[in-house]
């Protein structure tokens, strides 16, 4: 499993609560792209439209230069997901939740298929923020003195 492409401000940004694969629909000149790396997450968000299918908003999709230009790219077109009606049920009971969004967190091939690793998360405030950074900088000096009163 191969990971393209990792959405490294969630981690710091939300409080993530639940995670699921699912599959993304795309054309061929996107997958060449996709597969290269060419491909962006950040400010993208998941919508469940009414008819209980689930979409890709934002993601931007760099234009795969061999495909040539017979057909008009849309490098931010909404790209269709595909989950079970049983994980899109239940994201939609989570949403009804206020709060709670849902975001993607990775991009990567399984078998030859495009996977999106998506998450239900929460906002984290200002101060969950700080807090998270103080102990990582607090975490990261006891290593150093460790590390040097070792050696």
């Amino acid at each position: 499993m191969p990971t393209i492409r990792i959405n490294k401000e969630i981690k710091f940004s939300y409080e993530i609560l639940e995670k699921f694969e699912a599959g993304l629909v795309l054309t061929g000149a996107e997958v060449k792209s996709t597969k290269l790396g060419h491909i962006q997450l950040k400010g993208s968000y998941i919508t469940i439209h009414p008819d209980n299918t689930v979409w890709l908003i934002n993601a931007h999709i760099s234009k795969y230069k061999p495909a040539g230009t017979y057909k008009k790219h849309n490098p931010t077109r909404d790209k269709k997901l595909l989950l079970t009606k049983k994980e899109i049920d239940r994201l939609r009971g989570k949403l009804a939740q206020t709060g709670l969004t849902i975001v993607p967190i990775k991009v990567y091939t399984k078998g030859g298929l495009i996977k999106l690793e998506i998450a239900l998360v929460r906002g984290l405030k200002k101060h969950d923020k700080r807090s998270k950074l103080k102990k990582r900088d607090i975490e990261r000096d006891t290593q150093r003195a460790i590390k040097k009163y070792l050696y």
